[in-house]
């Protein structure tokens, strides 16, 4: 009665073990420096970069769902100044600073940003921004924090 249950191999569970979250962050970055790297290549060779998603949406007719690609626009990471290219790279929406004060990479030539974004994605596979991405989000006050703060006056000069 269990003969074929007999021949398979029965073990106990085995303890799963979670994930740091610098990893989960680190491919979520990723993903953007090769879209980044997408758009600059096409930038380079003159041509139009198109990003989509898969969007899931209900079919009035048969009410069936259907995957869709939709277009949505991506902004650049990197911009120029009189023919100079720079590249920052965005954690959050916010450039990070390599260095205190200098968010911006010098990139040279526009034909150079392959190779730029290149080099960030071999850093960051080797956890060299980590840190920046373990960093806590800026924290900006609420609005009810907004609301109870004193306003700020001069004192009164009395004599």
């Amino acid at each position: 009665m269990t003969t074929l249950l007999s021949s398979l191999k029965v073990i106990a569970r085995p303890e799963i073990v979670t994930k740091p979250p610098v990893v989960s962050k680190r491919i979520r970055l990723l993903e953007k420096l090769k879209q980044q790297l997408e758009m600059a290549e096409c930038f380079v060779e003159g041509k139009e970069f198109e990003a989509y998603r898969e969007k899931s949406i209900k079919d009035p007719e048969t009410g069936e769902r259907k995957k869709i690609r939709r277009r949505y626009n991506v902004r650049p990471w990197f911009y120029d100044s009189e023919e100079h290219y720079y590249l920052e790279v965005r954690i959050s929406g916010k450039p990070i600073e390599l260095v205190k004060d200098k968010p911006a990479i010098d990139v040279g030539d526009k034909a150079k940003l392959p190779d730029t974004i290149k080099v960030i994605i071999d850093a960051v596979e080797k956890g060299e921004l980590d840190t920046f991405l373990l960093a806590p989000p800026p924290k900006f006050p609420s609005k009810k924090e907004k609301g109870n703060q004193p306003l700020k006056t001069e004192p009164s000069k009395t004599k």
